[in-house]
């Protein structure tokens, strides 16, 4: 895992002595040791702002008999070879027979007919009634009219739906194309954010490789829906930001002076005046945040706890570097480029992806300025188009803090973690001799929005892990990952009498995998430790990552709607709740 740094651990007090005058640590710091909080050595500031990659080891080539010159190359290339090879895996169980269940189901009959619709308006026009029948026969009648209809999400997403009906048609391949190909691409970058984060290409690789086998991501990427977009833009913003991060404090580390050792020492004038300069890594966090409201506005949370832990890692760079006041440094030179890099550019992303409702003069709500209504108030000055959008989201608030009408797989937020209350988005019990069922007491086929149980159930033990590395081990990795799920799991404790459902969860589940992999890793072992402790980890995390997978492979039926007797459904029906 490489060795665990903390750039927080001086006291305002300590921050004023020079290197030289460090003295005993405070009060405070001793206390905290009996919990395990270490107490830095005065080492070279560059290797705290910029932790080396361990060396990868090339024996484990050697074992499978390549030469050193040979061995040597292929540890080079595992840092994108590895990520990749788990990324084609992932892409092979999601792309494989995508079109089945060849059926609208659970709120497909809204998101591809809105995506087909903006295709050929540039807004959501209105379906027919029976319009889900006629998609999925042999010759498809596309029952749309231009007559506007009111939903209540953002384009984006759509959109991004609507380049796989353009690519293959509408139909179920052609909806669900896209949102496979984003939660393929999410598990590549989950392996690369796991290997930059870690510090680990096999660590990296694991967090991805259970993410490819979590069984929610699984059924979201292969079903049209919102939320794996959304948790797509999430995760790669959040890779932004980690790029971001190292090369602003690389930044620096090279603009610190060299003591008599040639060792790097902290200076003040470097840390809390030092520009650092242009950050195209946190513009591009921005887009992506942006592209994440645009789909759903629960990407706004992403936003804002991203934007903060962003501007936060900026102040303990410039302590780590000498800054004397890191936070008033950061207000003066940081914050407001922070600001402008995010929210700014996230608001404009926003204000972009309604574009084709900009341009058009169908979408609901477009003329809502020119109406009687509209022409009064105080804003009138504004463009038209501007003041119909700004009623319309005020509308579509509304609506989802006002949405309490119940539903039979509803469920709160308290049971996600341990799945509670799965989502059941397609069921039919065929017959004997219908739909390739040859059991003589019927089949049950299924697709059941449910995360692997022995992931998530690790899943609780690692966030319990990775609280404690964060607030006594003060590990800046492990308050990353425990952002990203407070981000997409604790706003929605604010809506208790909402109408909400267990998927919504899957925008936080590659940090939950993360989360694991850094347990994971702990398990195994830290390097230098005994071949004893390393060979008993190893042992254990292999056994516990192979539960996983068998637990993948015996729900994998109830993902993808394959027909399997009735009693063997009813043996995977673990809890009351899931029925």
């Amino acid at each position: 895992m490489g060795r665990v740094t903390s750039e927080t651990t001086a006291t305002d007090a300590a921050a004023h002595r020079a290197p030289d005058e460090a003295g005993p640590p405070p009060v405070w710091q001793r206390r905290l040791r009996r919990f395990g909080y270490p107490v830095r050595a005065q080492d070279d500031v560059r290797a705290r702002l910029v932790p080396a990659f361990p060396e990868p080891s090339g024996r484990m080539w050697a074992v499978f008999g390549a030469g050193p010159d040979l061995a040597a190359r292929l540890t080079r290339w595992s840092g994108w070879a590895g990520p990749l090879l788990v990324a084609l895996f992932a892409g092979v169980l999601r792309f494989w027979d995508l079109g089945s269940p060849r059926k609208v189901i659970f709120d497909e009959t809204y998101y591809p007919k809105d995506a087909w619709s903006l295709l050929q308006y540039g807004y959501e026009g209105t379906w027919a009634k029976n319009a889900n029948d006629a998609l999925v026969a042999h010759h498809p009648q596309i029952l749309l009219s231009p007559e506007h209809s009111y939903v209540v999400h953002p384009p984006m997403g759509k959109w991004l739906i609507a380049l796989g009906e353009w690519a293959f048609g509408m139909n179920p391949f052609g909806w669900r194309f896209m949102v496979a190909l984003l939660g393929t691409l999410s598990v590549l970058l989950v392996c690369r954010i796991g290997r930059r984060l870690l510090r680990s290409t096999a660590l990296g690789c694991l967090a991805g490789a259970l993410l490819a086998v979590d069984g929610l991501h699984f059924v979201m990427s292969r079903t049209a829906l919102l939320d794996l977009i959304v948790m797509f833009w999430v995760v790669a913003a959040f890779g932004c930001l980690l790029v971001d991060r190292d090369r602003t404090r690389a930044r620096l580390a090279a603009a610190l002076p060299l003591g008599p050792d040639g060792a790097a020492r902290p200076d003040g004038a470097v840390g809390g005046a030092l520009r650092l300069g242009w950050r195209p890594w946190r513009i591009a966090a921005g887009l992506c945040l942006g592209l994440s409201a645009a789909t759903k506005w629960n990407g706004l949370y992403f936003l804002a706890a991203f934007a903060l832990m962003s501007v936060l890692w900026d102040v303990a760079a410039r302590r780590t570097a000498g800054a004397h006041r890191p936070f008033r440094a950061v207000l003066r030179r940081d914050v407001l480029p922070a600001f402008g890099a995010t929210v700014v550019v996230a608001l404009a992303t926003y204000l972009a992806s309604w574009s084709g409702w900009i341009a058009t003069k169908g979408g609901y709500y477009r003329d809502w300025a020119t109406t009687p209504e509209g022409r009064t108030g105080a804003w009138t000055w504004l463009p038209d188009w501007l003041r119909s959008l700004w009623h319309y989201q005020t509308e579509v608030y509304a609506f989802h803090t006002g949405l309490t009408t119940p539903h039979t797989y509803q469920s709160n937020p308290w049971s996600w973690l341990v799945l509670g209350r799965p989502v059941s988005y397609f069921y039919e019990d065929p017959k004997a001799g219908q739909d390739g069922c040859t059991a003589a007491e019927g089949c049950a086929r299924e697709v059941l929005a449910l995360g692997t149980p022995l992931l998530w159930w690790a899943a609780c033990f690692a966030l319990l892990y990775v609280l404690y590395r964060w607030l006594f081990k003060r590990d800046w990795r492990a308050g990353a990952i425990a952002c990203g799920v407070a981000a997409g799991y604790l706003p929605w404790f604010l809506y208790q009498e909402r109408t909400i459902f267990l998927f919504y969860a899957v925008v936080f589940v590659p940090f939950l995998c993360l989360a694991l992999a850094m347990m994971i890793g702990a398990l195994i072992g830290p390097p230098g430790s005994t071949e004893r402790r390393r060979t008993a980890g190893a042992v254990g995390a292999g056994v516990l990552v192979l539960l996983i997978v068998w637990n993948f492979i015996y729900f994998y039926p109830l993902y993808t709607g394959m027909p399997i007797p009735k009693s063997a459904w009813h043996h995977r029906m673990w809890f009351d709740t899931w029925v």
